[in-house]
């Protein structure tokens, strides 16, 4: 039988309309010489030797151009001797396994014939030794058997928690490098006391690890590169704030205060970890009070994104999907992930949400739950993903809205 009657299935929703959001573009155009300069400043370059076995730690997010930057890296470090290799440092992600690490680097354009360098991607561990709440450090058996570790990651507001070290260097540094063993061990100290924890268990891996140096990466509105740093060990607990501050400066927001229904078009762990950013979305947490993120009503998710490999982690967050996301949610994936992270905020936020055949049917479903009198009043909001919201779609009853902000809003 089906699951609405024609009347709700047939409902008159208002006309959708393309809008771009006008945010500032200031990226990077050539990252390869902006890596190049950095290795090149004395306080890098001298700590590379001839010889040396050297670990570059490459997380699971997409950034932009990171296979260009990560293939420079490891050209420069061969120009002065050493042999560098890359280190999956995803902790739980991929599954939990180093065939499925393997995966998403190669999502990235990374293999080991794209950056010419060996990828270390196998789960042992080293305990290094526990923070001053007694919580457990792990790292990369690979890495910290190495005579140097490089992290490389992009800095930017975690999904979850807020303090001065989010996603980022640190982060990278304990949950990253400390593999599904590692992850495990830090979550159980609870997510939301991750602005504690975090920097405690980076501190142990930078005394008790190999670390050298840290590549810091700050990306703008469009999700492009702007911004590219070099930091040694020591410059990074000082320095890593300050980046953060850029980042959250220079996030996209959706910019409509009040939503009916957003529809989001594809969430997945390459996009955000919650699949979808609660940055952006609010809808979780802390983030939930954050002042660019707006009252949403219903949210309604359209499909995972193919570099997710069906890890379908905060599709709780939505209150209706589709069968095609259904149909592609590896749980097993999905589930090592939510279970690595001790359920954060509970494990509610990997719960399978109404289940609808198709958009129209789940926008029909969404009103019917909002118990609208008028589907034609209703205000709606469509991106592709958390990530690209320089084109959205809106319903022309939020048009009055978006002309009254011209320096903001292009209707297309």
């Amino acid at each position: 039988m089906p699951i609405l009657l024609p009347e709700d299935r047939n409902i008159k929703l208002p006309q959708m309309l393309k809008v771009r959001q006008n945010f500032k573009d200031d990226s990077i155009d050539d990252v390869a010489a902006r890596i190049t300069e950095i290795v090149a400043q004395e306080k890098f370059s001298s700590l590379i030797r001839p010889g040396q076995k050297v670990a570059v730690a490459v997380g699971s997010r997409m950034i932009d151009r990171i296979q260009i930057m990560v293939k420079q890296l490891v050209a420069e470090l061969k120009r002065y001797g050493a042999e560098p290799f890359i280190v999956t440092a995803m902790g739980s992600h991929g599954g939990g396994t180093a065939e499925g690490c393997r995966g998403i680097l190669e999502d990235f354009g990374i293999n080991e014939k794209s950056v010419d360098a060996p990828i270390k991607s196998d789960m042992d561990v080293v305990k290094l030794g526990a923070t001053e709440g007694g919580i457990d450090v792990y790292m990369d058996k690979n890495a910290y058997e190495a005579d140097m570790t490089i992290l490389v990651n992009r800095i930017k507001p975690h999904t979850e928690f807020t303090g001065r070290y989010e996603s980022g260097i640190c982060k990278l540094s304990t949950i990253g490098l400390g593999r599904h063993v590692g992850c495990t061990s830090l979550h159980k100290g609870g997510t939301l006391n991750f602005s504690t924890i975090i920097p405690q268990a980076a501190e142990v891996v930078f005394d008790k690890g190999n670390i050298g140096f840290a590549i810091g990466i700050v990306e703008n509105a469009f999700d492009k590169v702007k911004l590219i740093e070099g930091m040694t060990k020591d410059e990074i607990f000082d320095r890593e704030p300050e980046l953060l501050k850029i980042a959250k400066a220079s996030m996209p927001s959706i910019g409509i205060p009040e939503i009916d229904i957003l529809v989001i078009e594809e969430i997945g762990k390459d996009i955000s970890g919650f699949g979808m950013d609660p940055n952006i979305v609010g809808l979780i947490g802390p983030k939930k009070e954050e002042p660019n993120v707006p009252k949403i009503g219903k949210v309604i998710v359209l499909r995972l994104s193919e570099k997710s490999h069906g890890n379908a982690c905060g599709i709780g967050l939505a209150d209706l999907t589709t069968r095609a996301v259904y149909d592609n949610i590896d749980f097993e994936s999905t589930y090592a992930n939510s279970f690595a992270c001790d359920g954060s905020f509970g494990y509610w936020t990997e719960y399978i949400p109404i289940v609808m055949s198709d958009e129209q049917e789940a926008v029909a479903g969404a009103v019917k739950m909002l118990r609208m009198k008028e589907p034609g009043a209703c205000r709606i909001v469509k991106i592709k993903n958390t990530l690209n919201l320089r084109e959205i779609e809106i319903s022309e009853t939020l048009k009055p809205y978006i002309e009254k902000d011209p320096e903001r809003f292009t209707l297309l």
